[in-house]
């Protein structure tokens, strides 16, 4: 099989989808691997790395493209890529494409194979290709919303840890996945004062256990978020809904229960955000003010620390990327119930539910089409 490699083009997306040991893996079981020059640089490995290995240099993103039969990538095509992308290709990214319907109806219509990272599940329902970048996210969700609680940034001007007389600052954490369970970690580890909030009782149970003493527990509900709105400094958005969008946990009128320079940090921006007024940000753009309180929505945050990110990537998409080489999508799906579940788009028909429901489209049964 002819694997490519394009470079990310989102705004400041430093990350690759493969490493050059990942490409050497894919060399050595005969495979080819078609690498864009220069997609390596920002997470450290320049094109020699690659060619070392046996992986070919190609000139530009059209001619990886062109000549592959699977895309790895790290995020989800961007409209300029829309065309590039070839009937019956397989595309193995990050798509969260219940939260975009443009992205959606495009690869709709280019008959591509889409299987995304977010939506491979073990029978415990984790997601091993999530894991690694919500990791990054909920630990960089506390570092960046401490840097912005700083004044100059437009926060209200309080050090995360506080200092001896001074309390810390207050941080609560929406959400007790892995997002959620990072985020605390890291706020904890820098001596903020810390609630985690979520839905499941035995989750919370477990993070009682776990977790420092400086980080409480408490369930989560409407009325509960409110009564804790007005006393904390940074909230951060920790909510994932398998492959949906992710619930509203703070609307808009909510705001105005915020201190003024409160910061809110929604890592679930990828999937739609867990707070209405987050919509999309970048890096070179990361955050704007509603009513007083400042938003930081950067839809890939670990695109930040490329060199992490794109080693831990790789390090939970290799086995899967090979498993898809060596036999076909097909095949491969068939043999493994959890890479069939990373299916949402296959040839112009969606099979993933999360999917049809966002957008009201027809759902196929995924079965149907694995011959």
């Amino acid at each position: 099989m002819i694997i490519g490699v394009p470079k990310e083009i989102k705004n400041n997306e430093n990350r690759v989808a493969l490493t050059p040991s990942g490409a050497r893996e894919f060399v050595k079981h005969g495979h080819v691997v078609n690498v864009q020059t220069t997609a390596g640089n920002g997470s450290g490995f320049p094109d020699e790395m690659y060619q070392e290995v046996g992986a070919q240099i190609l000139p530009d993103i059209e001619s990886v493209y062109q000549s592959a039969d699977m895309i790895i990538k790290v995020k989800e095509p961007i409209e300029q890529e829309y065309s590039l992308v070839k009937e019956d290709q397989l595309l193995f990214t990050y798509f969260h494409f219940a939260s975009y319907e443009p992205l959606t109806r495009a690869m709709i219509d280019s008959k591509a194979v889409c299987l995304a990272y977010e939506t491979v599940e073990l029978e415990d329902r984790s997601l091993p290709l999530l894991v690694p970048m919500s990791e990054v996210a909920g630990r960089m969700a506390v570092q960046e919303g401490a840097k912005y609680l700083e004044k100059p940034l437009g926060g209200r001007g309080i050090l995360l840890g506080g200092v001896p007389g001074v309390r810390p600052a207050k941080v609560l954490i929406l959400g007790g996945g892995i997002v959620g369970t990072q985020a605390a970690k890291m706020a904890a580890g820098l001596g903020a004062d810390v609630t985690i909030m979520d839905i499941s009782l035995p989750r919370l149970r477990y993070l009682a256990d776990i977790m420092p003493a400086n980080v409480n527990t408490y369930m989560s509900s409407e009325l509960n978020i409110r009564d804790l709105l007005s006393s904390h400094d940074l909230i951060v958005g920790a909510v994932l809904i398998h492959g949906a969008k992710a619930p509203h946990l703070i609307t808009r009128d909510m705001l105005k229960l915020m201190r003024p320079g409160t910061v809110i940090v929604d890592v679930a921006v990828d999937q739609g955000g867990c707070i209405e007024t987050c919509k999309p940000t970048t890096h070179e753009n990361p955050t704007y003010v509603i009513d007083q309180i400042l938003h930081y929505c950067v839809a890939n945050m670990p695109g930040a620390v490329p060199y992490t990110s794109t080693l831990a990537l790789t390090n939970a998409t290799l086995p899967y990327a090979l498993k898809l080489a060596n036999n076909g999508w097909v095949k491969a799906c068939k043999k493994s119930e959890e890479l069939k579940l990373g299916l949402n788009v296959v040839k112009g028909e969606v099979v993933y539910q999360g999917v049809a429901e966002a957008f009201d489209l027809p759902l196929v049964d995924v079965n149907t089409l694995l011959n």
